[in-house]
């Protein structure tokens, strides 16, 4: 009777170990598909960035701007702090990377257009 409770509580641990390994290469899996879908941004002193506003949430309005700026990246932190700059008030604040977007300045949008000719039939 005794070594047959043995086997059993064997088992048992075994049973919970291959549970613990299964979980812990499924949330390996996991965390390499969610880390590919994040686009990681970097940021060079003196770039220019918007911020994103999310006081907006409260006050909601279709054609508000979500975004405020553009500001300067004084500093880069690890583990993605960022100091950034007003350049119009002149102060600084520390914000997380991921409410900054890269701004785009200098964008020559030229038009390229072509004369429509009569279809041949």
């Amino acid at each position: 009777m005794g070594k047959q409770r043995l086997l059993q509580l064997n088992e048992l641990d075994e049973l919970r170990r291959e549970s613990y390994e299964s979980s812990r290469i499924y949330k390996e899996r996991l965390k390499l598909f969610h880390d590919k879908t994040i686009a990681r941004k970097t940021f060079d002193p003196n770039q220019k960035v918007l911020l994103y506003s999310s006081r907006l949430h409260i006050f909601p309005g279709k054609l508000r701007s979500r975004w405020t700026g553009p500001f300067i990246v004084k500093v880069v932190y690890p583990y993605g702090a960022v100091e950034i700059e007003n350049p119009d008030t002149g102060k600084s604040f520390k914000v997380n990377g991921q409410r900054l977007n890269p701004f785009l300045e200098h964008f020559d949008h030229q038009e390229n257009s072509e004369d429509l000719v009569d279809p041949l039939y």
